[in-house]
């Protein structure tokens, strides 16, 4: 039996992927000489994959994305399917802005819908009552929410928890990005900052969770690096333990300059939090062997060892359960609020 994947042969597939930005409609399927049998048989052979009705994603292209990447793409084909343009809002927004989630995202996409009754939600779709946005923007082909806007409705519809990473990567991520223009003379618009969060909030003024927002906004901190570390500070917040200072400066020693993810400078305590990729790839590696950054990371910690009380690490199993991170807090003397 002659397998279709093949008689199409993935360049096909991968070609019309491309110039509709990593979806493929039906019709344009249509186009390319393929039949609704010849489709379907793609399905089933793995080399199409329909994360709507109507919409396909290449199957490589599907098996190989990680789960906020099929959760942009189905974000993205929703829209591209719906009966009337749409503007996407809150967890769904939040993914097509680049920002994390701590656990999984949502199974339908949250839109703003001025004729929704409340929070409705219907198979694919939970619809925010609202006038759309005054300031949204284009990604990947959606309108979405405005960052600010986007990160009010999270921490005022989802935890403290998830708010509070989202809007820490936030702050950091833009004010990082003005920065960079800046060094290379391109000047933009101010980075977004707490203040133009609450700001925002006023503005939005919503029914349910301002109080919740506000306590986000105010606990949010661009210093943190990646969601490991906004995780950590939340939970020692929560679990009633002392909150540290972030990247704590340690400058000169041996000739060195460190920066630490926590301390607590009352006693002289370090503490770091290891990324399960820490030492295997992304900006920590920057081209080098992994062996040298582990043996450089040996001679920072012992440097740092030396002008401190105490140096300790957790992973994120450890940050991501209350009640091993509480333990091991306790165990290792972290102070109480």
């Amino acid at each position: 039996m002659t397998d279709i994947g093949s008689v199409v042969g993935s360049d096909v597939l991968d070609t019309v992927s491309a110039r509709h930005g990593g979806l493929i409609p039906a019709a344009a399927l249509r186009e390319s000489g393929l039949n609704s049998h010849a489709v379907e048989a793609l399905v089933r052979g793995g080399s199409l994959v329909r994360p709507r009705r109507g919409i396909y994603v290449p199957g490589d292209a599907w098996r190989s994305a990680d789960p906020d990447e099929r959760y942009r793409l189905f974000v993205r084909a929703s829209a591209a399917v719906a009966a009337r343009p749409m503007v996407v809002s809150h967890q769904s927004a939040a993914s097509l802005h680049g920002l994390p989630v701590i656990g999984r995202w949502p199974r339908t996409v949250h839109v703003l819908d001025p004729d929704a009754s409340g929070g409705s939600t219907a198979r694919h779709r939970t619809s925010h009552r609202g006038a759309p946005a005054a300031q949204v923007r284009m990604i990947g082909g959606v309108l979405v929410t405005s960052l600010a806007r986007t990160l009010v409705d999270v921490a005022a519809s989802t935890s403290f928890l998830t708010g509070v990473v989202m809007i820490d990567h936030a702050l950091r991520v833009d004010r990082e990005r003005v920065a960079s223009a800046a060094r290379s003379g391109i000047l933009l618009p101010a980075a977004l900052t707490k203040a133009h969060l609450f700001a925002e909030l006023a503005n939005v003024n919503p029914r349910f969770g301002a109080r919740q927002a506000d306590r986000a906004i105010e606990f949010g901190n661009g210093l943190s690096a990646n969601g490991g570390e906004s995780l950590s500070r939340v939970r020692i917040f929560q679990l009633g333990f002392e909150v540290p200072e972030l990247q704590a400066p340690f400058l000169n020693i041996d000739g060195n300059d460190y920066w630490v993810d926590y301390f607590w400078r009352r006693i002289r305590k370090i503490g770091e939090f290891d990324g399960k990729h820490k030492y295997t790839r992304g900006r920590v590696l920057a081209g080098r062997d992994p062996g040298e950054v582990v043996w450089q990371e040996k001679r920072r910690e012992d440097a740092l060892r030396r002008h401190s009380d105490s140096f300790d690490r957790w992973d994120w199993d450890t940050a991501f359960s209350p009640a091993l991170f509480h333990r091991f807090l306790n165990e290792h003397g972290v102070p109480r609020a």
